[in-house]
């Protein structure tokens, strides 16, 4: 049963209910939300970059003195995705299944992005995400990885979090794959996004440089994705969020690559 959105939820709760559902960390073993609190998890999304980011870019930098740097970046991105079960690259791969196979047909891309099995579609994007990202990383030096890393997680949480505002949700509580419909955030919840997204990388802009294309890419390819959604099924699901989120990261990435080349190692 869909939950009203109108309770008042203990902020606590709020950060609470956000880490217990984008991470596997045993957070809940030592809390349990309310169910409402769930509603609001993706005001709260940005902050979990602020445990994953650390994590990479620390495999990233220090990982090199003890082992090759490309066995690093591996272990970077898998420790990325142990934190958070996969959860993105999940819906990254459902992403691309439904609307690969499902044409037009609003209802067969909702079913197929709901279906647990991997279809071609899914295979073959997700492995080209992940051949990207690896490449991305090893075309920088330990130190600019992780930089990359930490200013760009966080800060396309906070960008992809805005597909919530923009467009419904495409599916009802009982039909979605975890039984909350997502609640759009009033002015307090985007200032506080806006603060976990955006303090990470205003630090990086601040100390070592940043182009403003970087800032500014992964709001364009969010307007794109959210122009292509609309378009097909008049909606977004919690595997659009994910795929969104990982595509609005990687144009993040080849975009610093980019404006950074000259000063990338050779």
């Amino acid at each position: 049963m869909l939950v009203s959105i109108e309770k008042n939820i203990k902020l606590y709760d709020r950060i609470w209910a956000a880490l217990i559902f984008f991470t596997r960390l045993p957070f809940w073993r030592i809390h349990q939300p309310p169910k409402e609190a769930y509603e609001t998890v993706v005001e709260f999304w940005p902050i979990i970059g602020w445990i994953t980011a650390p994590v990479m870019a620390a495999i990233l930098f220090f990982g090199p003195r003890f082992m090759p740097y490309d066995l690093a970046i591996i272990l970077a991105i898998l420790s990325r995705i142990a934190i958070t079960g996969a959860l993105h690259e999940d819906g990254l791969t459902d992403f691309i299944d439904g609307f690969g196979g499902g044409g037009n047909d609003r209802k067969r891309i909702l079913d197929i992005m709901k279906d647990s099995k991997i279809g071609t579609y899914g295979v073959l994007g997700i492995t080209f995400y992940l051949f990207t990202f690896y490449k991305c990383l090893s075309l920088c030096s330990p130190m600019n990885a992780a930089i990359m890393v930490i200013a760009a997680d966080p800060f396309c949480k906070m960008v992809t979090s805005q597909i919530i505002q923009m467009m419904p949700y495409a599916r009802t509580a009982e039909t979605s794959k975890n039984g909350v419909v997502y609640k759009k955030f009033n002015i307090r919840g985007g200032i506080l996004l806006m603060l976990q997204g955006g303090i990470p990388i205003a630090i990086i802009w601040y100390f070592f440089g940043l182009s403003y294309t970087c800032i500014a890419v992964p709001g364009v390819v969010l307007y794109f994705l959210y122009l292509f959604i609309w378009k097909r099924i008049h909606g977004y699901t919690g595997d659009c969020c994910g795929a969104i989120f990982l595509i609005t990261e990687l144009s993040f990435y080849i975009t610093f690559i980019i404006t950074h080349y000259n000063y990338l190692p050779n």
